[in-house]
């Protein structure tokens, strides 16, 4: 019995540290983007076939931007809330309204908006790290 409370605990302890090193931006994405766009970001997240267009490859936007990352556009288009209408409609949520309502109820109105904002450039920049 004490040697498999002391596995246990071993196991509790890899995962502790391996959870210590996941980034925000790591984290918000396996919470809010894994779901479509797949755990690796190539688009086969559990939910793509329910969705009118399959999610976005996320490995690929530096290779479909001449090599270099569009981290204004990603930024962009995370946030959503500045979209213009005449582009269309999109499937994807507009994460800067949806993080705004819960960061603002904890931090204020001004404060939620800077906390949203991290939350966005932390989820582009590990979007950047996936990119093959």
């Amino acid at each position: 019995m004490k040697l498999l409370m002391m596995a246990a605990c071993a196991g509790l302890t890899l995962n502790t540290a391996a959870a210590q090193e996941m980034s925000y931006g790591h984290a918000e994405y396996l919470n809010s983007c894994a779901v479509c766009h797949g755990v690796d970001g190539t688009g086969d997240g559990p939910l793509r076939d329910l969705l009118i267009r399959r999610p976005a490859d996320l490995t690929q936007l530096s290779e479909r931007n001449g090599g270099t990352f569009p981290y204004s556009r990603v930024f962009a288009t995370i946030d959503g809330r500045y979209a213009v209408p005449s582009h269309g409609n999109r499937e994807m949520p507009v994460w800067g309204r949806l993080f705004l309502e819960d960061d603002a109820k904890n931090y204020g109105p001004s404060g939620g908006e800077v906390v949203t904002t991290e939350r966005i450039h932390n989820l582009a920049g590990y979007i950047e790290t996936l990119q093959h």
